[in-house]
């Protein structure tokens, strides 16, 4: 009997790599051909797709897809009709979201979205940014850009709404940003029939989870230690955690053992102060998924 294949879309682009690596962590394999769309992966029951980010939402809601990633920015853009699974805050080089920006010239008069009436912003968001300056109550002409965004003003356009993380581009092209438009993280989205159906919901669904919770691990270390009983109190107090602490017998019933998940920057401030308090044999590893 041939297995059923839910039908999942990449996105291609600066997501690709992140995307790729995130399911790894998730326990999918995702080997790309130097010119494949259609990349392998280690799971007979899914068939992927590598496309444009900016295409996946309407692929989704045609229908052509099962599921899809791609960011909030592009399901407002398409106004495509699915159904999200939730977010995962991750975009091409970081943890986090990247904010559509409205961002003029340096040394240009304009100080807000008013000052642009009349004027010509480029953006790929083109009906995000329509819709931006209709609830600002100012006339402006928005026009497509098919790239190279930052390079066009003052000399082609008098401002750009363009997507950003750190906004280093925007600095080194001497553009200021008046105001943010609109934040946005990478979603998982399914078609809404698709959704209907009970196994492709449910395969869609533990994808989503395993994503969920390898994207959760990314800035989360795993912590063990031993400690008398007589300690343990205090110690339990003073560890931060997720839940309460795992705590364990030991051979020697005097001493236990001690268990949790802690952001990883919390660490290096933790484990001295705990060794001050009574643990030892304390050992930080990593994680690779947690499942809330």
């Amino acid at each position: 009997m041939t297995a059923r294949k839910l039908k999942l879309g990449l996105p291609a682009g600066s997501l690709k790599d992140s995307t790729i690596s995130l399911f790894k962590k998730a326990g999918f394999n995702v080997t790309m051909g130097k010119r494949s769309y259609a990349p392998l992966i280690d799971d007979p029951e899914i068939e992927c797709l590598l496309i444009r980010a900016q295409e996946i939402p309407r692929y989704v809601q045609g229908g052509q897809l099962d599921l899809g990633i791609s960011g909030k920015d592009w399901i407002l853009e398409t106004n495509a009709k699915v159904q999200e699974l939730g977010e995962l805050a991750y975009t091409k080089s970081m943890l986090g979201v990247v904010g559509l920006v409205l961002a003029v010239p340096e040394n240009s008069p304009y100080k807000t979205a008013k000052d642009l009436k009349g004027k010509r912003v480029a953006t790929e968001l083109v009906n995000v940014t329509k819709k931006y300056f209709k609830k600002q109550g100012v006339d402006v002409k928005v026009e497509y850009s098919w790239g190279a965004t930052e390079v066009k003003p003052p000399r082609l356009v008098d401002a750009i709404a363009e997507l950003t993380e750190t906004g280093t581009t925007l600095r080194a092209n001497n553009l200021r940003v008046i105001d943010t438009i609109m934040e946005s993280t990478t979603r998982v989205m399914a078609n809404r029939d698709a959704w209907k159906d009970a196994w492709k919901r449910r395969k869609s669904q533990d994808i989503f989870d395993l994503l969920e919770g390898a994207l959760r691990a990314e800035t989360m270390v795993g912590l063990k230690m031993n400690c008398l009983r007589t300690d343990l109190e205090k110690i339990i107090k003073y560890l931060p955690a997720l839940r309460n602490p795992t705590i364990s017998n030991l051979s020697d019933p005097d001493w236990v053992a001690a268990e949790i998940m802690i952001e990883e920057p919390q660490v290096r401030e933790l484990i001295p102060k705990l060794k001050s308090m009574g643990a030892e044999g304390i050992v930080e590893y990593p994680l690779n998924k947690i499942i809330l």
